[in-house]
């Protein structure tokens, strides 16, 4: 494994703990008053709330916000959706109470991360799995072999990763978008969820990314941004601190973006 893919699957796996986070900010985002982010159906957010997910797991809604996440996306009942970078898998629970029995989702991890830390990731993604979830499928693919693979999906999502394929390269970064984009349906929608970094910033080593860069990389592929939330917004995070640092972990200052794929 080269030392990018080791830093990056550390910071993954380190993410992936199952600290609380703290509450984000405020509901409201381009296009869409802040009442409008708590239209989600009360069923998702009751199945959210219930013990068929871990306490861990839920301890951690309270900064992720992920029925709100889920309504600003517009994923619904019956969708199929791919979770990039899954690593353990708890975006993907989230997402297969989201869609429901009707609907699929197949959690995506790359090769190099499936290897770090003898596999463990991929153990805790299948253990995640197991006989409960059973609209959810795991992908172990490159990108390029996610690009082959003829799947077409109605939505996608990255949560917190984009950041790990571009400091390999703009260019790994790039082939991610333009898998994604060939992945989905016309008409499809990308959601991105990033911690936000400073514009001209070496965030190498804070594990942010630009929010003007992501749109850069997304418009670049073809997607065309719908909306831009500041509904996981922290006015206390000044971005100049990494990601893991204490205090700060958690409870970051993170961007949402709603892409599409054009319908023609």
């Amino acid at each position: 494994m080269t030392a990018f893919y080791a830093v990056a699957a550390f910071a993954l796996a380190a993410c992936g703990q199952s600290e609380p986070e703290a509450p984000a900010g405020s509901a409201t985002q381009t296009g869409m008053q802040p009442s409008e982010s708590m239209a989600m159906p009360m069923d998702l957010r009751a199945a959210l709330a219930s013990d068929a997910r871990s306490e861990e797991d839920r301890a951690r809604d309270a900064g992720r916000r992920p029925a709100d996440v889920i309504a600003f996306l517009g994923i619904e009942p019956g969708m199929s959706v791919i979770d990039l970078m899954a690593a353990g898998g708890w975006y993907s629970e989230v997402l297969s109470h989201a869609v429901g029995p009707d609907g699929s989702v197949d959690a995506q991890n790359p090769h190099w991360l499936l290897a770090f830390r003898d596999g463990a990731m991929g153990k805790d993604l299948t253990a995640r799995i197991g006989d409960r979830l059973s609209n959810v499928n795991r992908v172990d693919s490159s990108w390029s072999e996610l690009a082959a693979s003829g799947a077409q999906y109605d939505a996608a999502l990255s949560a917190l990763n984009l950041h790990d394929a571009y400091l390999q390269s703009p260019e790994a970064a790039a082939e991610l978008m333009s898998a994604v984009y060939t992945v989905l349906k016309p008409g499809g929608v990308f959601g991105v969820i990033e911690h936000a970094g400073n514009a001209d910033v070496d965030m190498s080593a804070l594990h942010r990314m630009n929010k003007d860069v992501a749109i850069e990389l997304a418009t670049a592929a073809g997607f065309v941004l719908e909306g831009d939330s500041d509904l996981l917004s922290n006015s206390n995070d000044d971005r100049s601190q990494s990601v893991f640092a204490d205090g700060i972990r958690g409870k970051t200052d993170r961007f949402l973006l709603k892409l599409r794929k054009p319908a023609s």
